[in-house]
């Protein structure tokens, strides 16, 4: 299916596979999101399906004016 590429092999043996690298990687992160979703998914099945979630009920980060510090 692939044609034999020189410059690409060449690559992988100085740098290693970068592609696979990423690929593996992206999949270890996608499991732990997973998991660490997981029980939000599950708690989420308790709400009330006939009372929609408040506005902001959620975390929400605020903004802070230029020169002032939090409490």
């Amino acid at each position: 299916m692939f044609q034999e590429s020189p410059i690409y092999d060449r690559l992988v043996a100085e740098r290693g596979d970068v592609p696979a690298q990423t690929r593996r990687e992206a999949e270890r992160v996608n499991r732990e999101l997973e998991y660490v979703m997981r029980p939000l998914r599950s708690s989420a099945s308790f709400a009330p399906a006939d009372r929609p979630a408040a506005p902001g009920a959620g975390w929400q980060r605020t903004a802070l004016l230029p020169g002032s510090l939090p409490h």
